[in-house]
């Protein structure tokens, strides 16, 4: 698969912004990591996808943001979260999710997700991060987001995204896009654009038939002054480390680390965004003691 990447584009004279993203690679990374079903995959590559192409939207260098969904439904849960360097990570509650597709090929996505609801967390530096919740339209996701965009941030947008799982379960791809109206956007932009949007195929389609992200905004806002503004890569990238894992340690204190100490002898740690496993020996712990307060 080729680089993946996201664009970051304007139409009607400012009055739209848009971003079109390919991510194969990143959800492949995520499949063979945490072992998904191919519907677990779906899911995640979506709520991935949406994630990197939001986080692209950040400004400041160190704001995040975090999709969470919580649900009834097998999948349980997905938590994904991205910086303002399209780096995502993410996981699902429950990988191993295997329901029947809604028809040949077509993957059920809302079955495995049930109904819950979506939490998105924007970490910008203030004291308090901004959060919005809303419950979940269809379970699809991309339908939830464009609700939430509409609901939360009261900004009209249009979300497709998609993840076509091969036969082999491995991402042959994945990709969407995120299209936003401006205030100032004017009555026949609107229409024109819902016309526009209820004629495309699906995100799927558009990307087995190996369209690219410029020509997927291309077949979208072709005629209504599409500007591609600037490209950046995207990647699954989780920054946990074992001196994280020890500050995390360090800072449970030393009644608690004594406990473990006593009892366990040792300390396994486990990072659920990219399943890395972190192993402290005794004397390990012993030493983690003596630095905390």
């Amino acid at each position: 698969m080729s680089q993946d990447y996201i664009i970051r584009a304007t139409a009607g004279n400012g009055s739209i912004r848009a971003f079109a993203a390919t991510t194969g690679n990143l959800v492949q990374h995520a499949r063979e990591i945490h072992h998904t079903s191919p519907v677990a995959s779906a899911a995640l590559g979506r709520m991935l996808t949406a994630a990197a192409m939001m986080g692209s939207m950040l400004k400041g260098e160190k704001d995040l943001v975090t999709l969470q969904i919580r649900s009834l439904g097998p999948l349980k849960g997905i938590v994904v979260s991205a910086d303002a360097q399209a780096r995502v990570k993410g996981y699902v509650f429950n990988p191993n999710v295997d329901i029947p597709s809604k028809y040949p090929g077509k993957l059920d996505v809302g079955g495995a997700v049930g109904e819950g609801y979506l939490s998105v967390i924007r970490d910008i530096g203030l004291k308090e991060p901004y959060a919005g919740r809303i419950q979940l339209v269809s379970g699809e996701i991309a339908e939830d987001l464009t609700y939430y965009f509409a609901q939360s941030d009261q900004t009209p947008s249009a979300v497709g995204l998609g993840v076509l799982v091969d036969t082999d379960t491995s991402i042959r791809c994945a990709g969407g896009f995120i299209i936003q109206l401006m205030p100032d956007a004017t009555e026949e932009m609107i229409s024109r654009l819902e016309q526009k949007l209820n004629t495309v195929p699906y995100v799927t389609d558009l990307l087995d038939m190996g369209k690219s992200p410029e020509e997927i905004l291309e077949i979208i806002l072709g005629d209504m002054d599409l500007k591609i503004t600037d490209q950046m890569p995207t990647e699954f990238y989780c920054n946990c480390t074992k001196e994280r894992v020890e500050k995390a340690l360090i800072s449970i204190g030393k009644e608690e680390l004594e406990k473990i100490i006593c009892e366990d002898k040792k300390a396994d740690l486990h990072c659920h965004f990219c399943n890395k496993e972190y192993h402290f020996t005794e004397d390990e712990l012993q030493t983690l003691m003596e630095h905390t307060k």
